[in-house]
């Protein structure tokens, strides 16, 4: 335990931390489409998982809606999939009704799609490493027809899952925002299994992922308390917070500064601050002066484990329409 004057408290900035390249295009993808074709654009699902980004945009036009049929008959407006991905047959329903469909799927979603789509177009069994009912998995799982793709969630179901008798082989694909120790102990019982499990290769859990725990992991080392700001929704998020407490420290999800638990506070602390994938800068601001209307004395240092420079294209659809309103 760190300790000192009452009236002094450290936070400890974990970098990187806050938006990855996929949620910045994902956010792009709205804004971009709001501004070429006018309000309302709609968004079926969250965009990404936090309130804050979904409000905002939602305030410049979008309409977020759970299924396509909420969506009017002959609506001319875009129709824009969220950073998770989708099903199949999500897109087909888009065409089937003549939607103006944009994708915002994170590109590192495609690839896991198109992973469980060649290995099953080989014959193969896929396993999917992921959590139930989060919209990554049920887009996942959407590729593939029924009983092509079985999810493994724990080390559990990765001991009892069979396949087929009339599989060619089995193979893995992992949801992208998983705990990055958890899962290597499920690949591990799965390879033990099945000697001759097929796998990408490179890993599905995407950088974001992997770099935000290793920084909240090194925060865990030096902080008492670790604050994440997230959305209780926000799968990598809630790994963040598992990452910290693993390691040692207490840990908070938070949303935002109201959501802080200030019993577990005290001054002479050292506090860490970490944001999910899907959390904006301000949010994690707005905790930083949140401490200052506290405490005399804060203390604000950065703990930088890697630089981020990676960033992801629009799709066709609007870099045509940027090419065509600069014409």
């Amino acid at each position: 335990m760190k300790t000192g004057r009452t009236d002094i408290i450290t936070l400890l900035l974990a970098a990187p931390r806050g938006f990855c390249a996929g949620v910045e295009r994902a956010i792009a993808i709205v804004e971009e489409a709001l501004a070429r074709f006018g309000a309302p654009v709609y968004v079926r699902h969250e965009i990404v998982h936090n309130r804050h980004v979904v409000e905002s945009l939602r305030r410049k036009g979008a309409i977020f809606v759970d299924e396509l049929d909420e969506v009017p008959d002959g609506c001319d407006r875009p129709v824009i999939f969220s950073a998770h991905g989708v099903a199949r047959s999500v897109v087909e329903e888009a065409k089937r009704r003549n939607l103006f469909h944009i994708d915002a799927t994170c590109p590192l979603v495609f690839k896991v799609h198109h992973e469980a789509q060649r290995h099953h177009a080989a014959g193969r069994h896929v396993l999917l490493v992921g959590h139930a009912g989060h919209p990554e998995v049920i887009g996942t799982m959407g590729q593939l027809p029924d009983g092509a793709i079985s999810l493994v969630e724990t080390l559990q179901d990765a001991e009892t899952v069979t396949i087929p008798e009339d599989a060619k082989g089995v193979a893995y694909v992992t949801q992208t925002t998983l705990s990055v120790m958890d899962t290597r102990d499920i690949l591990a019982a799965l390879k033990r299994r099945f000697p001759d499990l097929q796998g990408p290769s490179k890993e599905d859990i995407c950088y974001a992922t992997t770099n935000r725990q290793e920084a909240v992991r090194a925060l865990a080392e030096r902080a008492d308390v670790v604050l994440v700001v997230g959305a209780p929704n926000s799968s990598n998020s809630r790994r963040l917070v598992e990452v910290a407490q693993r390691h040692g420290a207490v840990a908070q999800l938070v949303e935002t500064a109201d959501d802080i638990d200030w019993k577990q506070v005290r001054g002479g602390m050292v506090v860490g601050i970490s944001a999910g994938a899907s959390a904006p800068e301000v949010l994690v601001r707005g905790v930083i002066e949140a401490f200052k209307a506290r405490f005399a004395v804060v203390r604000v240092e950065e703990l930088m484990l890697r630089a981020e420079d990676i960033s992801f294209k629009l799709p066709p659809e609007l870099r045509d329409a940027r090419r065509d309103a600069a014409s």
